[in-house]
């Protein structure tokens, strides 16, 4: 079968977009979460345009092979981990920025573009692209559209769903259907495009991406708040968001986390407290917003309040939570980072909840979150050789997801759900709401050929 199929993939691909050196294939066969299993695949493929994408699927449709997408494989879930004998199509070789329209706010963009590279290419026209990951220098629009990622920005300007206008997309059997729209407004028919956001790959290659794009905000400043409880942090984050106010960012870090990155980079943060909140407004009068806030954190509770006096100064405190999941898995070698979001209300349960799950499992578990939309990563910290030590991780790691629901919550918020969390996003949906997106999936996937094992 090997042998047949990579012969049929030559008659549409150039030799050197078809890997089968096992030593190569198998460095594609996973992305970069834990605990999930992943088999060898038997050919990687690198098409750099639709049409090749077409030929993949039409090969993979007609000799029965499973096809597993992949961008960067900067996953999170399992979501991109390579099926037993399949064709990984890796879209990393189209990277093209195909368009940058400044009247109509749309980016024409290829899969396999880098987050970073989009928004420094909008930026020096004075637009700006906002969903940005932590991984935003090395993750994909692909891949940021498959899981429907986030990144700090959100809690003003929204996940990636919220910018993705239109796509094409090459089916299971080969065909481009476009979706969506370059109009600021548009209703016709069913949101195709919204259901392929998040699909993590199992219903459809999406080949080009049509981006909204916003005008380039002003430069953000930054406040930083101690706190002597993570219940007096998440009260502040109430107090905030009550009262009105619009932050760009606001994001919350352990004592754990805030002491890890201390450890990694040196950068001096108040290791005394408990939580450290970070705030950031890009309005015409960041200060003015900052003072409102400071006053809010300090009603809180709020130990020290220190705004920062520059936009240097900022970027340091932003780099500072950027580098706190690398932190973290330094801490044992190995991590496993959930993503639970809750109601706002209900942040200070589960920041309370994971210390109890910590202390039960006796394991570090660091949380770092995005305190704005009550999305938080309780990051669990372990010894991947002890394997009593990843027993007790795999089972802290379900009790914060089981919390999450128990709050009101989500098993993720911008991760997705990969292999991971397959169990937990049955017990999410219950029977009906499984039936049905099964039958979606089957709508556009009968053979079951596109990323199987995933989601469900």
């Amino acid at each position: 079968m090997s042998r047949s199929l990579v012969e049929r993939l030559l008659t549409g691909l150039p030799a050197e977009a078809v890997l089968t050196d096992p030593d190569v294939t198998v460095s594609y066969a996973n992305d970069m979460a834990g605990f999930c299993p992943a088999g060898t695949p038997a050919v990687v493929v690198l098409p750099r345009t639709a049409e090749e994408v077409q030929h993949v699927m039409r090969t993979a449709t007609e000799l029965r092979v499973p096809v597993v997408p992949q961008g960067a494989r900067t996953g999170l879930s399992g979501g991109a981990n390579a099926s037993e004998g399949c064709i990984v199509l890796s879209l990393v070789k189209m990277d093209r920025i195909l368009e940058i329209n400044p009247v109509d706010r749309i980016a024409v963009v290829e899969p396999g573009v880098v987050n970073a590279t989009l928004s420094r290419a909008v930026d020096a026209l004075g637009l700006y692209y906002p969903p940005d990951p932590s991984s935003w220098e090395t993750c994909t629009i692909g891949g940021n559209i498959g899981t429907a990622s986030g990144g700090l920005c959100c809690v003003k300007y929204g996940v990636t769903a919220e910018y993705v206008l239109g796509l094409d997309v090459v089916l299971a059997d080969g065909r481009l259907m476009t979706t969506g729209r370059r109009t600021a407004k548009g209703v016709a028919g069913y949101d195709l495009t919204r259901l392929f956001v998040g699909s993590e790959g199992s219903l459809g290659i999406v080949v080009r991406a049509i981006l909204a794009l916003r005008p380039q905000p002003p430069q953000q400043l930054v406040l930083a708040a101690e706190f002597a409880s993570g219940a007096a942090a998440c009260d502040a984050v109430c107090r905030i968001m009550a009262g009105g106010h619009v932050p760009s960012l606001l994001e919350l870090m352990d004592r754990t986390t805030v002491r890890a990155v201390n450890d990694l980079s040196r950068m001096g943060l108040p290791e005394t407290t408990e939580a450290l909140l970070l705030a950031a407004f890009d309005t015409p009068d960041p200060a003015a917003d900052l003072a409102a806030v400071g006053a809010l954190c300090e009603a809180a509770g709020a130990t020290q309040v220190v705004p920062a006096d520059d936009f240097a100064e900022s970027e340091l405190l932003l780099q500072a939570r950027r580098s706190a999941l690398v932190a973290l898995d330094a801490v044992k070698g190995t991590t496993m980072i959930d993503d639970v979001c809750v109601p706002r209300s209900r942040l200070g349960e589960l920041i309370d909840g994971v210390e109890r799950i910590a202390q039960k499992h006796e394991l570090t578990i660091g949380v770092v979150a995005h305190a704005g939309d009550g999305n938080t990563h309780p990051t669990v910290c372990f010894d991947a050789q002890d394997p009593d030590e990843c027993r007790r991780a795999r089972e802290s790691f379900d009790e914060i997801m089981g919390l999450g629901l128990e709050l009101g919550g989500t098993i993720t918020g911008e991760h997705g759900v990969g292999v991971l969390k397959k169990e937990w996003l049955a017990r999410e949906l219950g029977p009906v709401g499984v039936e049905m997106q099964r039958a979606v999936k089957a709508a556009f996937d009968p053979l079951g050929i596109l990323n199987p094992g995933k989601l469900f």
